[in-house]
């Protein structure tokens, strides 16, 4: 299957995933890595949080980044208000949501990630939407 097309694929999953869930909104970014302005992947939200997320799947164990494709997504999270996320997904693992500043650096000073990286410092589906809830609900006013 071809690269973009597998892509649209797994962020329209994604999405697919946060509607689901009947708190969450969430919308494709289509043609976000065609253009020069940092758009990430998919961005998704509900009454307390906003994440803009780049969405990678891979077939391999690991995947490598451009550390500023990842500061254009932080970039972008900053001035939009929302808080910025790989979502990676494994084939047969899923998907792991990382923090950006969790990736690891590599001697070439591009970042990875890796299923054991992924497994340690990621987050599940399920975890990610649950994750800042009792936060907010404690902070609100």
């Amino acid at each position: 299957m071809a690269s973009k097309v597998k892509g649209s694929r797994t962020e329209r999953e994604l999405v697919h995933l946060f509607n689901k869930t009947g708190d969450w909104s969430a919308i494709r970014v289509a043609g976000s890595g065609l253009t020069k302005d940092p758009n990430p992947d998919v961005l998704a939200g509900n009454i307390k949080r906003h994440l803009a997320i780049e969405c990678k799947s891979i077939k391999t164990t690991s995947k490598y980044l451009y550390p500023e494709d990842v500061k254009q997504i932080e970039d972008f999270a900053n001035k939009f208000g929302a808080e910025p996320w790989i979502a990676i997904r494994f084939n047969h693992k899923g998907w792991y949501f990382l923090k950006t500043e969790d990736l690891k650096k590599t001697k070439s000073s591009n970042l990875v990630i890796n299923v054991e990286l992924a497994e340690e410092k990621g987050l599940k589906f399920e975890e990610l939407i649950k994750e800042g809830e009792t936060n907010a609900e404690h902070n609100k006013i």
